[in-house]
């Protein structure tokens, strides 16, 4: 297979132009060569998208496209390029309009597509509705395609440290810092998938040529059960400290992402659905998601090897103090040990 990567220097487009070049195939990555370098192998071609897609990549002969875009302009000045090829457009969760719905494709209610570039950084509303009219784009100019919607990527590389918060916390367990602060319900399922499952997934998506739309999610679990997969990963035995929405509120502790924030933690039940979704269609089509201990351990070992990596989340001392007012809360309150 002749692969075009757009993008194949971060995260999950570099995991798969990885995957795609050490199973044999010509992969090609064209990105604006300023986030770092392509997988060894892979022929880069510089790319800036928001100029008019270049001849030499218009007329290349690819077999398949894997495309993350979340730009309405990009998205279509490439498929009106690469018009005759297989597409593997990866697009979001953020697509549907309902956090509290897990309805997947088919079922669960999409956002009003936005036609329009707009900045992403206006909140997961605008990203959402941006992915979304990529996806009309992508279905209604490629001769065929699959869209795969993601949930919480994990694995090393990640660039926006939400997972990787946790494997590094507890990696400060066997250092004496036994009570670890854990969110909402032990019960309350979640789901994660690793990148380089996600990246094999999708390079078979584009080698078969399989149309359809997934939401490509790992399966469910129950967050005491992940985070306890992530502790045995990393070697660690702490003792949580689970804390529900109100006192985490209280605390002003932020979910999901960013400073003073507990990674895997969204309000319930506004964002009930949003983390659990049906993985079993993916997983029918192909997908083969690895442990959670696994990803764990190897997303620790790319920390200690990257100076650099971004962990996000509450730093020790904030934890501490969120620990301490727990502690100090009075008999009954919904927050335990």
């Amino acid at each position: 297979m002749r692969l075009l990567v757009l993008g194949g220097s971060v995260f999950l487009s570099r995991a798969v132009a990885a995957d795609a070049v050490a199973r044999g195939h010509e992969v090609v990555a064209a990105n604006r060569g300023r986030s770092g370098p392509v997988p060894d192998g892979v022929r880069h071609v510089t790319l800036d998208r928001a100029d008019p897609f270049p001849e030499a990549l218009a007329t290349g002969r690819f077999d398949a496209v894997v495309d993350v875009s979340r730009t309405p302009s990009h998205v279509r000045r490439a498929v009106a390029a690469l018009s005759d090829a297989h597409w593997v457009f990866v697009s979001t969760v953020n697509v549907y309009a309902d956090d509290a719905d897990p309805g997947g494709p088919g079922v669960g209610r999409l956002r009003e597509p936005q036609p329009d570039d707009v900045d992403g950084a206006e909140g997961p509303e605008a990203y959402g509705a941006m992915k979304v009219a990529c996806e009309e784009l992508v279905r209604a100019g490629a001769a065929t395609a699959a869209v795969v919607r993601p949930g919480l990527i994990v694995g090393p590389g990640d660039p926006s440290g939400r997972f990787a918060y946790w494997p590094a916390r507890l990696a400060r367990v066997p250092e004496g810092a036994t009570d670890v602060l854990a969110p909402g319900d032990p019960d309350d399922p979640v789901q994660v998938i690793d990148v380089r499952d996600l990246a094999a997934w999708v390079v078979d998506l584009a080698a078969r040529r399989t149309e359809g739309t997934y939401d490509a999610v790992g399966p469910l679990a129950p967050v005491g059960e992940l985070l306890a997969a992530v502790a045995r990963g990393v070697g660690a035995e702490p003792r949580w400290v689970w804390a529900d929405d109100a006192a985490l509120e209280a605390a002003d502790v932020r979910p999901w992402s960013g400073e003073r924030s507990l990674p895997l933690w969204l309000p319930r039940p506004e964002y009930a659905g949003m983390p659990a979704h049906d993985s079993a269609p993916a997983i029918a089509a192909g997908l083969d998601p690895r442990p959670v201990e696994d990803t764990a351990r190897d997303t620790l070992a790319w920390l200690r090897a990257t100076p650099d990596a971004v962990v996000t989340g509450l730093t020790g001392a904030e934890e501490a103090e969120v620990l301490a007012d727990l502690h100090r809360a009075p008999e009954g309150a919904d927050a335990g040990v």
